[in-house]
């Protein structure tokens, strides 16, 4: 869906991240269907366990019980695959067990179901947590994509480490309803895409080109009218980035990890280079009217 990934490039990242203190590793099942998984298991089998914390998910399944495939991408050998939601009790702890191999663990440090299931009862998905929780096989249970009321509903079962949920400067639903749940509850925010999938960085235009299977290519952003807001917000950021001798992403993930209960920000590399430009967001301030300068421009451009 991002264009592909070299494994060599993805290795080398991991080992990069670890040297610049970048310590979270988010991944999931899905991901490359297990490949993900084991690729970080393979970058991280000699490293102190305590050093870093490993995120995964649960609940996107891309094959039955029989091995049959169903859904719409499709794998290497071409076979036609589709993704199916769903946390049964059984299910989830099946998956955790599945990645705890091809992760090289013994534990997992947040467990999370990757997307709500509505043929499942959250109490049930929620119970599985527990079990996990109470063997030692996961640390802390999390959410992705959830909303408020199933955040309220899934809390009535267990304590809920965090929902990771899509957020960035111009998609900012989950300020609604889904922060404030999340603050009542003690509950922290992990936001994924905050580059937007890579359209606040600048590096796209009308004509730009992406490689096949690569889901962008259809994104709203790519409508010229949004590419033209976004340009002049980019060009903005540009010229804070300027002032400060950084680029335009480390403007973007210091905006984003200075959000009302974020925790950490999760956002994607290929290589060694893009996480030594993400680890410089670590050190940056962003002062009250830089912050103020970002706001009025998405407010005037009515990017969200």
């Amino acid at each position: 869906m991002w264009g592909g990934a070299e494994e060599k490039d993805a290795l080398a990242a991991i080992e990069k991240s670890l040297d610049l203190g970048i310590t979270t590793i988010d991944t999931a099942p899905v991901y490359g269907f297990g490949r993900s998984e084991e690729i970080v298991g393979k970058a991280l089998k000699s490293v102190p366990r305590d050093s870093y914390q490993l995120l995964t998910k649960c609940g996107m399944n891309w094959e039955t019980e029989e091995g049959e495939y169903f859904f719409d991408t499709n794998d290497e050998s071409g076979r036609p695959i589709r993704m199916h939601k769903y946390a049964g009790k059984n299910r989830v702890i099946k998956e955790c067990e599945d990645s705890l191999h091809r992760l090289r663990t013994d534990y997992i440090d947040l467990f999370q179901l990757h997307w709500p299931d509505a043929t499942t009862p959250i109490s049930e998905t929620m119970e599985a947590f527990e079990k996990l929780r109470e063997q030692g096989k996961i640390r802390a249970a999390g959410v992705c994509n959830y909303s408020a009321p199933q955040m309220k509903e899934a809390l009535q079962s267990i304590e809920l480490a965090s929902n990771q949920v899509r957020y960035s400067m111009v998609s900012r639903e989950i300020e609604e309803d889904v922060v404030p749940t999340a603050k009542d509850a003690g509950m922290s925010i992990l936001p994924y895409s905050p580059m937007e999938r890579g359209f606040l960085t600048g590096k796209f235009h009308p004509a730009s080109r992406f490689n096949a299977g690569d889901t962008r290519a259809g994104s709203r952003w790519m409508e010229s009218e949004n590419m033209h807001k976004l340009q002049k917000l980019i060009e903005k950021l540009q010229e804070i980035a300027n002032s400060k001798g950084a680029t335009i992403a480390q403007i973007v993930l210091a905006w984003t990890m200075g959000r009302p209960q974020v925790a950490t920000v999760l956002v994607g590399a290929r290589n060694p280079d893009q996480i030594q430009e993400n680890a410089g967001a670590l050190s940056l301030q962003l002062s009250e009217a830089d912050l103020n300068d970002i706001e009025r421009t998405i407010q005037q451009l009515a990017l969200v």
